[in-house]
């Protein structure tokens, strides 16, 4: 396994994003001195920046998610642990300016089916991430 120093976890609040940060879990577990990421990216598509209401609402769920999520991680021994929230699309986000501040040689997410109507509209995020990222690029599926 490569030796990896910046794991960027993607996560939404899914089954599929828990799944990806116990993987991550479980990498950071077998590296010395890595750093874990926790991303959630508050989708513009579906949150409008002008939704002041909405907008907070979601940064505050994302907040409790994140903050759970990092409970998650300090429980299994893992003390260099960082949570990032930003508002945008996920997809170039999470492949592009999140992988970069972080210095990410790692992105981790989860993988779901959603529906073809929509995956023809807004396309896959982790296909997207695959595709675009300039890192190694671990998509974890549903058991």
């Amino acid at each position: 396994m490569d030796d990896y120093k910046n794991i960027l976890v993607a996560v939404d609040d899914s089954k599929e994003s828990e799944n990806a940060l116990r993987k991550s879990i479980e990498i950071a577990k077998l590296g010395h001195g890595l750093r874990l990421h926790i991303a959630n990216v508050i989708n513009s598509y579906l949150v409008p920046e002008d939704d002041f209401p909405l907008l907070e609402r979601e940064q505050q769920l994302s907040e409790n998610m994140l903050n759970r999520y990092k409970s998650i991680v300090l429980a299994e021994g893992i003390t260099n642990v960082e949570v990032l929230i930003k508002h945008g699309s996920p997809k170039k986000l999470i492949a592009g300016e999140l992988a970069s501040l972080v210095n990410a040689d790692l992105i981790v997410c989860g993988v779901q089916s959603i529906k073809n109507a929509e995956h023809f509209f807004l396309g896959s995020v982790s296909q997207y991430v695959v595709q675009e990222a300039t890192c190694n690029v671990m998509i974890v599926r549903t058991d």
